[in-house]
């Protein structure tokens, strides 16, 4: 992963800065994404139980030819698998559906009230213990969430949340800030909708990129990691050099003075975001 730009967690690994996303991609248009993204440079691919696609993934990394250690997983647990007999039962076909020893990334896919975090997180620790699992993170968590997390002294590296020019998290991003937990931004072009917003496209013409690149290159300056997601070959390769360039500090301050706190792409029935 020596040319891709990356950060280190907490637990001591590093995470590539931008990370190529799988959801509702399926069967071959999975395949041919995935491996489309690891033939131009991506080393992170984000997938999850819940997207059905961990067969894909590994025969996409099969396609590669590429070394597991040069390789970053990230899957999720769902929300009903949290219980600690259910997540054990996951991770272990988890890594035999991504025929690996190791996931670098576990995330609790959904917060269940029905069932305490800390019992959770327990879990996954001690499935780090195993080596089974790098690090441990979170998705879509609340900053009440997190006081609860980080009331079990479990090290959490990461909160993966929606965010994008219409959904700026800045409240819920400082707060990991503070706690030292990075921000990974799912739907960062938010379906496509952030990329004709007329302040997106003046400045893509400013730097001579593409829409997408300066979305990705907005929240990369925030300092979180991203994981756009396309199924067009000329996309998933423009979107990697959103890394390659950089804005200016009062474009930055003009994105993050258009969001609408209010605009979600995922907001499923089950959410926990009033908690």
């Amino acid at each position: 992963m020596e040319n891709i730009p990356t950060y280190t967690l907490k637990s001591g690994i590093k995470i590539p800065k931008i990370g190529f996303g799988t959801w509702q991609l399926k069967g071959e248009e999975a395949i041919r994404a995935v491996t489309a993204a690891l033939q131009v440079g991506y080393r992170h691919i984000d997938t999850a139980d819940v997207y059905d696609n961990h067969s894909e993934v590994k025969q996409s990394i099969e396609n590669s030819e590429l070394q597991r250690e040069d390789l970053f997983l990230t899957t999720k647990v769902w929300r009903d698998d949290l219980a600690k007999q259910d997540t054990i039962d996951a991770v272990n076909r988890f890594l035999e559906e991504l025929d690996t020893d190791y996931i670098d990334l576990l995330l609790i896919h959904w917060p269940n009230k029905d069932i305490p975090i800390s019992e959770t997180l327990q879990t996954f620790n001690e499935l780090k213990n195993e080596g089974k699992i790098k690090a441990i993170g979170v998705s879509n968590f609340t900053m009440h969430h997190l006081q609860d997390a980080l009331k079990s002294n479990v090290v959490i590296d990461i909160n993966q949340i929606e965010v994008h020019p219409l959904l700026n998290q800045s409240e819920l991003k400082k707060f990991c800030d503070d706690n030292n937990i990075i921000t990974t931004a799912y739907s960062p072009l938010a379906q496509g909708e952030a990329l004709i917003k007329p302040l997106i496209i003046e400045l893509a013409d400013k730097y001579n990129v593409s829409s997408a690149q300066v979305v990705l290159n907005w929240l990369l300056s925030r300092g979180m990691v991203v994981i756009p997601k396309s199924n067009n070959k000329e996309h998933i390769k423009d979107n990697l050099n959103a890394a390659n360039w950089q804005m200016e500090e009062a474009d930055i301050e003009k994105i993050n003075s258009m969001a609408n706190e209010s605009y979600r792409v995922v907001n499923p029935p089950f959410n926990e975001f009033d908690y």
